[in-house]
């Protein structure tokens, strides 16, 4: 059981800041994505939750404080069928499903969608995609 928690405000944190923190949250419930507040030395600190593993957790004495500078993004996505693969390029990704390749860019868009009748591979060179499929047939797209 961990937390990632972004500190709100500016200033450098000592070493065992993290102790601190984990019992002054003794208890409390953290979800991944809230702001929270914690009273330190009568000023109000506050704090982004990056990470909250299991989310919601309770913290306690064995819960693992972490600090991050930098912001976390979690995109989840799920599909009607099983993924064959994925193929990251320059401008994005491709996921290739039983009979159909989706090129998403970097931030999961949807930049081009089409399904296949035997659809045997996909390859990516230098920004273009092609899509091997119908036994004899070969498709180009350059996203």
């Amino acid at each position: 059981m961990r937390a990632v928690l972004k500190p709100l405000f500016e200033a450098e944190l000592p070493a065992d800041f993290s102790e601190v923190i984990r019992s002054k949250l003794m208890g409390e419930e953290l979800r991944t994505g809230e702001e929270i507040e914690v009273e330190l030395l009568g000023k109000s600190l506050r704090f982004k939750v990056v990470l909250a593993e299991p989310s919601p957790l309770k913290v306690n004495r064995s819960t693992m404080i972490e600090f991050s500078q930098g912001e976390v993004e979690v995109v989840d996505f799920e599909f009607d069928e099983s993924v064959r693969d994925v193929i990251p390029f320059e401008k994005g990704f491709v996921v290739v499903l039983a009979s159909k390749v989706l090129i998403l860019n970097r931030d999961g868009q949807k930049i081009y969608s089409d399904e296949f009748d035997n659809l045997n591979g996909v390859r990516v060179a230098k920004g273009s995609v092609v899509i091997i499929h119908g036994g004899s047939k070969i498709r180009l797209i350059k996203p």
